[in-house]
């Protein structure tokens, strides 16, 4: 494994989760995964057999599409996680263009952020993940202030519902790509997080974006440090173009990650956003290992 750059100074703050939370954890308990599209129940049942306590899902195809959860399903999804200690995390679609300024369509990526948090609030997660949108390269001021007043009125919403609002930093495409992601370097992030101040607006930090751009892993930390971050997502890349490689074969070295975010005193949990079932359940065991 490669060695990211030295460390920069530390310092302590206060984590974006809920009184108490992960206070009796250990590391190990704190490692989870994305499941993606996979049917709910059926991630959550191997979760539980594998003794995994956080669960990512995505609500827009498949058995989890948001149309699908009746008030019994919703119900029994709700009390299995309550009775077995596993926090589930509803990630909306980053195809979805939060930036979306066009007549009807406009409306629409509205429309879907409320209807994925009323999911969300109905399945009592504390979090939900979203997203700044992208530009094609022209309009890129205008579509930075559709995706942030978006996101902004979002949040009274997510004030109600108890749900806090997590904005992934995406990954950065190649400069000649026609189709590029906002809110994918320190810079765009800070833009967010200057103009939304309220505690249910979070961050989740995606290390594998982050070590796509000059500022690397250590810079996003350096700017923003722990305050707001309610997941930190995982997964190996070379630092040249979107991956969720195995931990070990990118350029990331986890050793230092994990240290830098353990010493700034993080205490959420991790999403692993790669590989198979063996592979998930090998490599927390290679992340435990490391400290």
């Amino acid at each position: 494994m490669i060695p990211s750059p030295a460390l920069a100074g530390e310092g302590v703050v206060p984590t974006c989760r809920d009184e108490g939370e992960g206070d009796t954890q250990t590391l190990k308990d704190r490692i989870g995964f994305d499941a993606g599209s996979r049917k709910l129940e059926d991630a959550l049942a191997w979760a539980i057999s594998n003794g995994i306590r956080h669960v990512d899902f995505n609500a827009d195809i498949g058995p989890n599409h948001v149309h699908e959860w009746s008030d019994l399903r919703t119900e029994s999804v709700k009390q299995t996680c309550e009775a077995r200690g596993v926090e589930v995390v509803l990630h909306t679609l980053s195809g979805v263009n939060v930036a979306e300024f066009s007549p009807m369509v406009s409306p629409a990526a509205d429309q879907y952020l409320q209807v994925n948090l009323r999911l969300a609030q109905r399945l009592g997660c504390k979090r939900m993940i979203v997203h700044g949108g992208y530009h094609f390269g022209n309009n890129v001021g205008e579509r930075k202030k559709s995706s942030i007043e978006r996101l902004k009125r979002l949040v009274p919403h997510a004030e109600r519902a108890g749900v806090t609002l997590l904005l992934e930093n995406l990954n950065r495409e190649p400069d000649n790509a026609e189709v590029h992601y906002l809110a994918h370097n320190v810079e765009e992030c800070r833009a967010y997080f200057d103009a939304i101040k309220s505690e249910r607006f979070g961050w989740a930090f995606t290390v594998n974006h982050a070590h796509l751009v000059p500022e690397g892993i250590d810079g996003f930390l350096d700017e923003f440090g722990i305050a707001r971050v309610g997941e930190v997502r995982l997964a190996d890349c070379r630092g040249t173009h979107e991956e969720h490689l195995l931990p070990g074969q990118g350029t990331i070295n986890f050793k230092r990650v994990f240290e830098r975010l353990e010493r700034l005193f993080y205490k959420g949990h991790y999403s692993m956003a790669f590989g198979t079932d063996s592979d998930k359940l090998a490599a927390r065991e290679f992340f435990v290992g490391l400290l």
